[in-house]
């Protein structure tokens, strides 16, 4: 019977010991590192404006639909953008209903940029990304957006390329996926915010 006492006395000390060390410290000891050696990117990798007001964060997409910005990708989290209901559309290659939205999505997307019938879509022009948030687009989609967002501000199209050229983030660690434009951050510039 004493025994058992000394068990169940050992296995209190250990648990009592394990949170204090897993709970408190060792959350104490990742949050100062990531202040104090990377404190952007553990406060969100938020974005100030000008005034310092918060804008977003670089690694969420935001919904832009006015002509005079550049477009994101679509989204299917909630009411777009929403972080709270992060998901894909969860249609397969094979849905009709899929098929439907991105032919109805490539003929809003020529219409809204004065394409031709002839012009290839980018495909993340007209479909969302897995998780809805995605905060770039492929150079091309850009690219093919350049002279609707010059005209519309009344600025060259040189000027529109060489801000997209900024905004613009190479593959990761060099070698992973394909350059992707920022869409916030290069709306942000157009409107002088960066």
């Amino acid at each position: 019977m004493r025994n058992i006492f000394i068990e169940i006395k050992n296995s209190v000390i250990a648990t009592i010991v394990f949170a204090i060390i897993l709970c408190g410290i060792y959350p104490l000891i990742v949050y100062g590192a990531g202040q104090l050696f990377f404190p952007n990117k553990a406060n969100g990798s938020l974005i100030e404006g000008k005034d310092r007001r918060l804008v977003g964060s670089e690694l969420l997409g935001q919904t832009f639909s006015r002509d005079k910005y550049f477009h994101p990708r679509p989204s299917a989290a909630g009411a777009g953008y929403d972080a709270a209901n992060s998901s894909g559309t969860n249609l397969g290659p094979t849905s009709k209903k899929l098929m439907d939205s991105v032919k109805a999505a490539v003929e809003q997307y020529r219409k809204e940029n004065n394409l031709t019938a002839d012009v290839l879509v980018p495909a993340d022009a007209v479909t969302s990304s897995g998780s809805g948030l995605d905060p770039h687009i492929s150079v091309k989609n850009a690219e093919l957006q350049v002279p609707r967002v010059a005209k519309t501000r009344g600025l060259s199209e040189d000027n529109v390329r060489d801000l997209v050229k900024q905004n613009t983030d190479g593959p990761q660690f060099g070698i992973l996926g394909d350059p992707g434009v920022n869409v916030l951050k290069l709306n942000l510039a157009l409107d002088g915010e960066r």
